[in-house]
């Protein structure tokens, strides 16, 4: 198979293990977080550890919120983080720690421009993290999430538009209808509902969320579209 970026595990992820501060003691789970399937990984490839470091960071995000902003309601805390752990966020870190040179890729991806694709630097990004987690320990990823997440809270005094507004104007800048929301599915007891919301954008499929009343499972399933549409 021809590959593009094929690295080692010692001296050529040095200067990575500087950024993130930390020398691992098991250099090839790094290695596989920088390795993607098209590159013949298989299950040696970054999918589970992006499913680890994706869990890791919303934590140490919400936990880093809960204390910066003692007296946000959850609403505002939930857009602040759904901020800072959304694809474009973790893109930009990523290209900080200079992972689009280290990804190991299938010529092809590469040729495609899979370095620069904010979906796949979002996906390595968060198994990075993931890699970091299991070889140095809670602390350790801990402590490079709050160095490197703090400067970008705090670019954002005021919290970020609920997840409806910010779908709207995704739609309205691509020149798009606006987004629309149905009601699939209503469920339970009079007095503790369950409403099933799908959400909509002209050209893409449509993301659904529930909740205790309709407003509250059109903000989920805009916040869902939304993280989907960003992502891609």
């Amino acid at each position: 198979m021809d590959v593009s970026g094929a690295l080692g595990t010692g001296d050529s992820l040095a200067p990575l293990e500087s950024r993130l501060g930390h020398t691992f003691g098991d250099a090839t789970l790094l290695a596989q977080a920088l390795t993607h399937g098209s590159a013949g990984g298989g299950p040696r490839s970054y999918e589970r550890l992006e499913f680890l470091g994706d869990r890791v960071l919303s934590l140490v995000v919400a936990h880093m919120l809960f204390t910066r902003f003692p007296a946000e309601p959850e609403g505002a805390l939930a857009r602040r983080h759904t901020a800072l752990v959304r694809a474009e966020t973790l893109a930009r870190v990523a290209r900080n720690l200079g992972l689009p040179a280290l990804m190991r890729l299938s010529r092809g991806e590469a040729d495609l421009g899979g370095r620069e694709n904010p979906a796949l630097l979002c996906d390595v990004c968060e198994a990075v993290l993931g890699a970091l987690y299991l070889d140095g320990g809670y602390a350790s990823v801990d402590r490079f999430i709050r160095a490197t997440w703090a400067p970008l809270m705090e670019e954002n005094p005021a919290p970020p538009k609920d997840a409806k507004t910010a779908l709207q104007e995704w739609a309205q800048g691509r020149g798009l209808p606006l987004p629309v929301y149905e009601t699939v599915a209503t469920a339970g007891p009079a007095h503790a509902p369950l409403f099933t919301v799908a959400a909509r954008v002209e050209g893409h499929d449509a993301a659904t969320a529930e909740g205790p009343s309709k407003r509250q499972a059109e903000q989920r399933a805009a916040a869902r579209l939304m993280d989907r549409l960003t992502r891609s």
